[in-house]
């Protein structure tokens, strides 16, 4: 418990850092009712559906990269100017690439991090063990990736005007929606590969014997 007080006063202090003088103001705003929401769900099931100290590490590095996303739009995160003076070049030169790519990245780790939290999950709710374990957080990646996507559809025809364009973030690419579903889908597919082969080399899955350990029966409190 005193890790993730301590993440959460982290992170607050942080989204209120970032929430002084954000490039938009009114995107910002936009960016984090999920995540609000999202952190409300997380306090309110600490004790009958807790995560790991590494679920929680995830989470938490996922929020803060969101929070630096929301700070300055994530269509305009200086991630160029910022390796341009470590380097002396622009990562996008360095990879031949032409628009800003953080809110891709992003996406990728919204299933690389957070693919093992929902095992998590379906390890205590639904008992799922085996191939289902690793298939099912994929499955669940990719649906709240599409769910994001038309929220940011729905978002933007509502506010419409610049407001709109900035929580959208597509830059000007008409595939942008299907590319970040399938970076989300595509980084949970890895995460879900290097944990399955971690328990293989170790013998034991090491999620499922902590939970069994340290979690009461879940399933039992609707029996």
């Amino acid at each position: 418990m005193r890790l993730r007080i301590a993440l959460l006063t982290v992170l607050i202090a942080l989204a209120i850092l970032l929430g002084i003088r954000p490039l938009d103001r009114s995107d910002w705003i936009l960016e984090n009712v999920l995540i609000v929401l999202g952190l409300a769900f997380l306090w309110r099931t600490r004790n009958w559906l807790p995560l790991t100290d590494a679920s929680v590490w995830l989470v938490f590095v996922f929020l803060v990269l969101h929070e630096v996303g929301a700070h300055y739009t994530y269509a305009c995160v200086p991630y160029d100017r910022w390796f341009e003076s470590l380097s002396g070049r622009t990562l996008n030169s360095v990879l031949g690439l032409e628009r800003n790519h953080y809110d891709r990245l992003v996406h990728f780790l919204f299933g690389f991090l957070l693919a093992i939290p929902q095992r998590e999950l379906f390890l205590r709710v639904v008992r799922a063990r085996g191939i289902a374990s690793y298939w099912l957080p994929v499955q669940m990646t990719l649906s709240w990736s599409a769910i994001y996507e038309i929220v940011e559809w729905l978002s933007a025809e509502f506010f419409g005007g610049e407001l709109g364009a900035a929580f959208l973030g597509t830059q000007g690419d008409e595939w942008d929606a299907q590319k970040d579903m399938a970076l989300a889908g595509l980084g949970a597919v890895l995460s879900m590969c290097v944990l399955a082969a971690i328990h293989r080399r170790r013998g034991y899955d090491f999620q499922q014997r902590w939970l069994e350990l340290r979690v009461p029966d879940f399933a039992r409190r609707f029996d």
